[in-house]
């Protein structure tokens, strides 16, 4: 039976697109070089995943000489603010709160974090005029 379709980005394919959004435009083997400062992979395997991300469209591919420059086709921003809201509604039903309150227990973040965390609440809370 074959694998459901999922619109986000497997583990594997997110390490590619942070890498694309990183460095801009790469070759195989620039995407693969990157890849195997955590662990070896072969220049085949790259580069089926990066075929597979373009037939999913989320990589543009432009040839360059004998090689393909391969290109993030959907913004890092887009990107994570798509998963976050299917996790949310997936996992959490909906719930910033249970969301937040999960994200604070797994993470346990610094004081400066937590600073930042409430310098974002306020000014989100100023845009929405709930402030």
């Amino acid at each position: 039976m074959p694998r459901p379709k999922y619109d986000q980005p497997t583990p594997g394919e997110l390490e590619v697109l942070k890498i694309l959004w990183d460095r801009g435009p790469s070759t195989v083997r620039e995407v693969m070089e990157v890849l195997n400062q955590d662990r070896q992979r072969a220049y085949t395997s790259v580069m089926s995943l990066l075929n597979v991300m373009a037939e999913k469209r989320l990589v543009d591919r432009q040839p360059e000489g004998r090689a393909f420059l391969y290109d993030a086709a959907i913004a890092r921003d887009h990107t994570l603010k798509d998963m976050v809201g299917d996790m949310l509604g997936r996992a959490f039903e909906g719930s910033a709160s249970a969301l937040v309150s999960r994200l604070l227990d797994h993470s346990k973040p610094t004081d400066e974090e937590l600073d930042e965390i409430r310098r974002v609440i306020k000014h989100y809370e100023r845009q929405e005029g709930k402030a």
